[in-house]
């Protein structure tokens, strides 16, 4: 399983609207991407601080999506990206840093998966 991380560096002055990426932004990438059929999951995550206690985070925010593979991501989103980036205005100045990886290890409370078995 790849996951493919869409990533908010936090940057003084910089601009992130939560409650539009949540409410209008994240609703209108699902449904675009998870037409497609190995559309595994996505994930929104919002920064909260560093290492340090007291420091900011890296990343103001974050966005993981699960894809069977890095092509099946592709094949979901380039037919989209016009629109998809397009909107990235309404919420955010930031430059995203975007990240391909491979899932390893995926566990839940109680629950160890690995996608290669």
């Amino acid at each position: 399983m790849k996951k493919i991380s869409i990533l908010y560096p936090n940057r003084a002055g910089a601009r992130f609207d939560f409650a539009y990426y949540v409410d209008s932004h994240m609703p209108l990438s699902i449904e675009r991407l998870s037409a497609h059929p190995e559309y595994r999951g996505v994930s929104v995550e919002r920064g909260l601080g560093g290492a340090v206690p007291g420091s900011p985070p890296a990343y103001v925010a974050m966005c993981h999506f699960l894809f069977e593979s890095v092509e099946d991501f592709l094949a979901a989103f380039m037919p989209h990206a016009a629109e998809l980036q397009g909107d990235m205005p309404n919420y955010t100045d930031i430059e995203p840093v975007i990240q391909f990886n491979d899932v390893l290890i995926s566990a839940q409370a109680g629950d160890l998966t690995r996608p290669d078995q």
